[in-house]
């Protein structure tokens, strides 16, 4: 049963948004999940989803399909590509919830991009991979 389940606090495991510019010189932005720890992360779970207000001022809800990846490891150091996003999202609430086990322990948390915080402002070099985004940590 889930309540029998200990959950410790996620350490070392983190969600960017990154910018790269690709060969036709235009933007493409990434969702990465980072693994900072010193050993690697299996069998990690992503489920992904934007949630929220209409940008066109009429204050309907709008939500985006939710998706759902797995990747089997991230190795130590290492990171991984989620999922491609649009900016046209960037408005919304961005949840990514993240399951994974460090040897026989599992790890769940939820990183939200709350509206409008993937913005230039916010932007920094993350590494890896070396590019620019905005990190939750």
């Amino acid at each position: 049963m889930k309540k029998d389940i200990i959950f410790h606090p996620v350490k070392g495991v983190q969600v960017a948004i990154v910018r790269n510019v690709n060969e036709l010189n235009a933007e493409e932005w990434n969702v990465i999940v980072i693994n900072r720890n010193d050993e690697p992360v299996t069998s990690v779970f992503v489920t992904s989803k934007g949630y929220g207000n209409s940008e066109s001022g009429t204050n309907t809800d709008q939500r985006t399909s939710t998706l759902r990846h797995f990747f089997p490891e991230i190795p130590a150091g290492g990171h991984v590509v989620v999922e491609p996003i649009m900016p046209d999202v960037f408005h919304l609430n961005n949840e990514f919830w993240i399951s994974y086990f460090i040897g026989s322990q599992i790890y769940d948390k939820k990183f939200i991009f709350v509206p409008d915080s993937i913005i230039e402002a916010n932007m920094m070099t993350i590494d890896p991979p070396g590019l620019e985004g905005v990190l939750h940590e």
